[in-house]
């Protein structure tokens, strides 16, 4: 098993986006599967609000607090070796103002994350940099934002017309500009993914955002296939022909390493 590995950072992760090295992203919510995740080589482990869906049964994302957020990331800090750890800033937790933003992004690290995770753009920069300048560093996301599905109308693919695909593409610039040092894009086109991730100075890790992102990342459960009902489009079943839960990561690793996996006639829009 490779316990060795050198501690990843921030400089390693840029780095891998200037040289073309894929990322290896999947969500993680307690210490034994961090460890298990960081022995099989996953370069992110992110404690997903999606644990309101997949641990609470949660029919979204919204219900979660932050003390529960903070209680599993204490959780995944414990069973990691040397993977990153990026946490979900919640719904309700950094909407109101900077110094809220600031509190909440604070426990998360206090906790420890390595960097936090907020959604959406425009209004969410000032936020962004307020964090940066204060020594956090974040992580955008664009694109589907699970925390605000109802306002986009339910799970729809975004950045398909030209004005969207636009605003998408202002809103990340504005973000890599206040300081996000990543940035992930959620079922958005392939194309569009592409251009922005070659667009950026920033690593742009891509669910549901075909093959040209800077990584992948996906829900743990979902490519165990162990989330009951319809999983996205976006999801592969690595526990299929696997030969334990450690082999099914290994292969989703690999395959984000080699670009095998996703493929966009199959996992992309």
């Amino acid at each position: 098993m490779n316990t060795e590995r050198k501690p990843m950072s921030l400089q390693r992760l840029l780095d891998m986006h200037a040289s073309g090295d894929k990322i290896a992203m999947l969500t993680c919510y307690d210490a034994a599967f961090a460890t298990l995740l960081d022995e099989a080589g996953v370069d992110v482990l992110l404690i997903g609000d999606s644990l309101g869906n997949v641990l609470q049964g949660q029919s979204s994302t919204v219900p979660v607090t932050l003390e529960e957020m903070v209680y599993h990331t204490r959780c995944v800090a414990r069973g990691r070796k040397s993977a990153w750890i990026i946490g979900d800033l919640p719904f309700d937790s950094y909407q109101a103002s900077t110094a809220e933003a600031w509190k909440s992004a604070a426990a998360l690290v206090k906790a420890g994350a390595h960097m936090v995770k907020l959604e959406g753009g425009g209004w969410t920069a000032p936020v962004v940099r307020y964090l940066v300048e204060r020594g956090i560093p974040v992580c955008a996301h664009l694109g589907f934002t699970p925390q605000t599905v109802t306002a986009l109308g339910g799970y729809k693919v975004q950045g398909r017309d030209e004005a969207s695909a636009a605003l998408l593409k202002k809103h990340a610039q504005e973000l890599a500009d206040a300081g996000a040092q990543m940035l992930v894009i959620e079922m958005i086109p392939a194309a569009l993914a592409a251009e922005l991730t070659q667009s950026l100075a920033i690593p742009v890790i891509g669910i549901g955002a075909g093959v040209g992102c800077s990584g992948q990342v996906l829900v743990l459960h979902d490519m165990l296939d162990v989330t009951p009902g319809r999983r996205p489009r976006f999801v592969k079943n690595f526990m299929q022909g696997a030969s334990s839960v450690q082999d099914a990561v290994r292969r989703y690793v690999s395959e984000v390493k080699a670009q095998t996996f996703p493929q966009d006639d199959l996992h992309g829009y």
